[in-house]
């Protein structure tokens, strides 16, 4: 089986249209999401322009501030404190990563953890590993909305993560061993100490590849009939391509699909739940800003 976040994100983002389109009529509003660009890095911009489509398309107003290189930290820190007072942002996103010279930690956390639609911020990563509501990580949030829209069993299953960043490892392993339902998991999480990965992930009954190495994770590694969730997303060199690159994931798609029972493709999987979560979150922050259970 094919875990589609095509699909999946489409479902998500048609239901976040239809309530924005009731809020509008009720409160006269619209959530607003601010993104801050720092630099030319292609990579970032397609990025941004993909969370751009998705507010256009659901409701959401973008604020965009596109700056050089050259800006100062001060000057972020100005329109950090800036956006926070201002009650049309509801969400403030601050594209990573920064150019040299630029506190990519202090910038973040300078951001309103009820603006935090990112869930970087220490204050909403507590919730998260309290099970306390709040805004979520958004990739491992769609992680798991994944895995719940697949109706992907993790009640005492063994999940077993690929990575420890504070970005996508730490804050899922956290979100799957919480009580309730889509997580009640066994996990062990794997990083660059642990000398054979194959021990672990041969036991494992989800695998998720979350370590940023082109195809690390091979057939042989894996046991029949696993869930494999690839959150990688790489550039590796193809001389067939007109771009001279294609898109990989972590995990050597073709023969561990062979063996999986469900698998995430790259691209077309995680990357497109995450931005279907930033909208969800930039939502949650608009509700909680006006008072809206």
């Amino acid at each position: 089986m094919i875990l589609d976040g095509r699909l999946v994100s489409g479902a998500i983002l048609d239901d976040l249209q239809n309530r924005i389109a009731n809020l509008k009529v009720t409160t006269q509003k619209s959530p607003g999401l601010a993104v801050i660009l720092v630099g030319n890095n292609p990579a970032s911009q397609a990025y941004v322009n993909s969370k751009k489509k998705a507010c256009e398309k659901i409701g959401v107003t973008s604020f965009e501030y596109l700056l050089e290189e050259t800006v100062s930290e001060a000057e972020l820190v100005a329109l950090i404190t800036r956006l926070n007072a201002d009650g049309r942002v509801n969400g403030i996103l601050l594209q990573l990563p920064l150019p040299k010279g630029l506190n990519e930690e202090k910038l973040l956390y300078m951001i309103d953890p009820e603006k935090d639609v990112d869930g970087f911020h220490p204050s909403n990563i507590g919730r998260v590993l309290l099970g306390l509501p709040g805004l979520k990580p958004c990739t491992p949030y769609g992680v798991c909305e994944l895995l719940r829209f697949y109706k992907i069993e993790t009640r005492g299953k063994h999940v077993v993560i690929l990575g420890r960043s504070n970005i996508v490892g730490k804050p899922l392993a956290a979100m799957l061993m919480q009580r309730g339902d889509g997580a009640d998991a066994v996990v062990t999480v794997c990083h660059s100490a642990v000398e054979d990965v194959s021990y672990y992930t041969k036991q494992a009954d989800i695998v998720i590849a979350a370590l940023g190495k082109p195809e690390f994770l091979t057939a042989d590694q894996v046991s029949d009939n696993v869930v494999v969730i690839d959150v990688g997303i790489n550039r590796v060199k193809d001389s067939t391509s007109p771009r001279g690159y294609k898109l990989v994931g972590d995990v050597a798609y073709e023969e561990v699909a062979a063996k999986a029972s469900a698998i995430t493709p790259v691209p077309g999987g995680v990357g497109l739940m995450t931005i279907a979560m930033l909208m969800k979150n930039t939502l949650t922050a608009f509700c909680h800003a006006e008072g809206i259970v």
